[in-house]
């Protein structure tokens, strides 16, 4: 069941152990085998992060459907939504530190969401997500929101086969991998209907080659055992 009232006021939620734990060697093996070098992406990539281009194979993508990523997902946006991207991120030995930072949505606040799939342990010492609850939908009169300030901020720590999803207004970021360890993950994209025809008009600089065709509504509150998905 979601907690809709948590998950609205703190802006995310982690499904702890929502991948079956059967399923996390065929994903690794996906992601090791679709790293594709900064310089093949259409777009450059990031050089301290190593990034993979697995969004076709089978197994990501039944990750992407699983029924309580997308309830979540469908509380989070209101409104019937698609899956716009899924791509494997992990940050190289002493690297993958980002300044905190919002995705921003696109016409209306709560319009995109974010989900992290770990397909590896992960913590303080190899870069796990830092997050500040709360901070999608600020006051109209607190101020501008200062990057540099951490005070706020928690650190996630968990298990392979945890996913945290969020609202892109989240304010968050990505952490140094300071010992090394492995820390691979799927970063997925869940966008209100809306923002189809925008989204389409740049997949091939995301690198994006799945179909995006498939439709996903809501959960009505009380039902939250089954999303249907329907194409058009």
């Amino acid at each position: 069941m979601i907690d809709r009232e948590q998950l609205h006021r703190d802006g995310y939620t982690v499904l702890r152990g929502v991948i079956p734990v059967q399923w996390l060697t065929d994903l690794r093996a996906a992601f090791d085998a679709n790293v594709q070098p900064s310089e093949y992406w259409p777009v450059p990539r990031g050089t301290d992060w190593r990034h993979s281009q697995l969004d076709l194979h089978a197994s990501v993508q039944a990750v992407c459907r699983l029924p309580p990523v997308l309830a979540v997902a469908g509380e989070l946006i209101g409104e019937r939504f698609f899956l716009a991207q899924v791509e494997g991120r992990e940050p190289l030995a002493g690297g993958g530190h980002q300044q905190l930072h919002r995705d921003l949505s696109s016409k209306r606040p709560g319009d995109m969401v974010n989900a992290i799939a770990f397909l590896d342990d992960y913590g303080p010492d190899n870069g796990a997500t830092r997050l500040i609850p709360g901070s999608h939908r600020p006051a109209a009169q607190q101020p501008s929101f200062d990057c540099t300030d951490e005070t706020a901020a928690v650190q996630l720590a968990g298990a392979a086969g945890d996913i945290l999803l969020f609202d892109v207004d989240l304010v968050h970021a990505g952490s140094r991998n300071v010992n090394g360890a492995r820390r691979r993950s799927m970063l997925i994209s869940y966008c209100a209907q809306a923002l189809y025809a925008a989204q389409r008009a740049t997949a091939d600089l995301r690198g994006v080659r799945m179909d995006t065709s498939e439709r996903f509504d809501p959960v009505p509150a009380q039902r939250t055992r089954q999303m249907a998905p329907t194409r058009f």
